[in-house]
């Protein structure tokens, strides 16, 4: 007779995950240091932290699929977990997705419909098979999983054909399925990474609302702060702290904004008075090292008694202020970098960009106008394969409109910050960054260079890094350092969130708000949409929406 595994039993309002004390490294690099969370019936935890602070690592320990190097994991329920990518191999189809998440309702109806034939048999012992297998049942709403799974793959805009292969479909359209085929199953406890990633503004909406009624506990990792708003009442920040464990700020997104911010600048505040007390000790131990070496020439009249009596004091003196310093080694590390936007040039009364009329066959097929001058703010807008990066890079000057006219004024630099990071080099990111730079000045664009370190955006240790071995998100930060330090006068960024963590996105955002440049920005970021909602809108493609 089937039954369900206890250990993986639904678990229903009795469902707990618990971690207390992780602790996770790559080689001598801790990614997890001393985290513990403790994750009930409908909480919904939002992780946040840029590329390489341990979210993925995190969400596959609470699974089960990666041990802790110390720390316990505990469990009681059914968990599903949806990873950012899911590989198409052995022949899969939809279907078989779908009953891999299932699995335990089905085995829950198998076992009820067992039990039932045993208790009507008048076997020992089957009335109590029976109410454990109904009680699982009832836990899962088992008779409704597979009506739950159609629902979301039609509301996902994924393959509804459960015959359909998994190997003859896109990445994006197999995240679709495996995403509804967990909204379906009714876990206890539902782990995301980056979960809306290839959703369309209604499958958004969809998954947030799915979200905030699950009756089960929920771990999002993401970096899409209008989904971590609408559906997260607990944030857990990897990003770095002044003792290097992770942090939990309650109230959803806006609490852990707050209490961010004040960790943030409690952390500057306590390192400058720091560095302020570490000078003040490295003084005293100076002037009482020169006041030991006059000592030894005392006022003529004085005696070699008083002399000694006295050399031996500022002797004193001085091991005391060292032993100070050497107590005083700045326990406390420096805060991570802001961003510091550089002035952004105008030139008033110019007409900067002027494009009339541009398209482009197959990727931006209807006519556009843009017009741009110094202070000038615009959204473009649109589903993908709208045209949105299409229009960006006809307005750089880098890709050939069909037809219509792109008229840029002499001198103004125009930037654009794609998608794509360009290919991977084997030089350090700062000499990248040195040899843009010295580009730009011997052929005039600027009359000297922008260094890297005044832009706030990368470490100095993540600045000595091959570019190859940074992260996304610090390929992302790289990226935008060498289209600030361009000075442009007009900035085009297309989906300028992506990769960036939380608190920079708030900086940039910031700032672009309040720079002289004329600044474009093609994104399908809600929050940015939102933050941005005074600015002029231009809707791309057929039944675009602002």
């Amino acid at each position: 007779m089937p039954t369900l595994d206890p250990a993986a039993a639904p678990a229903g309002e009795r469902a707990q995950l618990t971690a207390a004390g992780l602790h996770v490294s790559r080689g001598a690099t801790p990614v997890l240091t001393g985290l513990d969370m403790t994750v009930t019936p409908r909480s919904r935890w939002g992780v946040v932290g840029e590329n390489g602070r341990g979210k993925t690592t995190l969400l596959h320990v609470l699974a089960g699929a990666l041990a802790p190097d110390r720390g316990t994991v505990r469990r009681t329920g059914t968990l599903g977990l949806a990873e950012q990518e899911l590989p198409a191999r052995d022949g899969r189809t939809v279907g078989d997705l779908v009953d891999a998440e299932l699995a335990e309702a089905r085995t829950a109806l198998a076992a009820l419909d067992a039990s039932a034939e045993a208790l009507a048999a008048g076997r020992p012992g089957a009335d109590a098979d029976y109410a454990a297998a109904l009680a699982a049942a009832q836990t899962l709403d088992a008779w409704d999983a597979d009506r739950r799974v159609d629902l979301a793959l039609e509301n996902l805009g994924a393959d509804t054909d459960r015959t359909r292969p998994l190997e003859e479909m896109s990445v994006g359209r197999r995240h679709r399925v495996r995403l509804a085929a967990l909204l379906g199953a009714g876990h206890d406890f539902l782990l995301l990474d980056e979960p809306t990633n290839h959703l369309d503004a209604h499958g958004l909406d969809f998954l947030t609302a799915c979200l905030r009624e699950h009756r089960g506990g929920v771990v999002l990792v993401s970096h899409d702060r209008a989904l971590l708003s609408d559906a997260a009442t607990t944030v857990l920040d990897l990003d770095p702290s002044r003792d290097g464990r992770p942090r939990t700020y309650g109230g959803g997104l806006a609490g852990y904004r707050r209490g961010r911010r004040a960790e943030r600048d409690r952390w500057e505040q306590e390192y400058e008075r720091q560095q302020a007390e570490h000078t003040r000790l490295a003084r005293d131990l100076s002037q009482a090292r020169n006041r030991l070496v006059d000592g030894w020439r005392p006022d003529k009249g004085t005696g070699k008694h008083a002399r000694a009596t006295r050399a031996g004091a500022l002797v004193r003196a001085v091991r005391r202020r060292r032993a100070d310093l050497e107590a005083h080694a700045l326990p406390v590390p420096p805060p991570p970098v802001r961003l510091r936007m550089p002035d952004l040039p105008a030139r008033p009364g110019t007409t900067l960009v002027d494009a009339v009329r541009v398209s482009v066959a197959g990727r931006l097929d209807r006519p556009v106008d843009v017009r741009l001058e110094s202070g000038d703010r615009l959204v473009a807008t649109g589903p993908n394969g709208a045209g949105k990066s299409t229009l960006l890079a006809v307005l750089a000057a880098e890709l050939e409109p069909t037809a219509g006219t792109v008229r840029t004024a002499p001198a103004a630099r125009v930037r654009l910050l794609s998608q794509e990071s360009p290919p991977l080099s084997g030089l350090r990111a700062r000499e990248v960054f040195a040899a843009r730079m010295e580009s730009l000045v011997s052929r005039g664009v600027l009359a000297e260079p922008v260094p890297l370190a005044s832009l706030g955006l990368l470490s100095a240790a993540d600045a000595s890094r091959p570019v190859g071995e940074l992260s996304t998100g610090r390929r992302r930060r790289l990226d935008l350092a060498m289209a600030l330090a361009e000075r442009p006068h007009v900035l085009l960024l297309d989906e300028p969130t992506n990769h960036l963590s939380v608190p920079l996105v708030e900086e940039l955002t910031e700032a672009l708000g309040a720079t002289a440049a004329a600044v474009v920005v093609a994104t399908h970021d809600r929050w940015l949409l939102r933050e941005t909602a005074s600015w002029p809108r231009l809707a791309l493609g057929a039944g675009a929406r602002a």
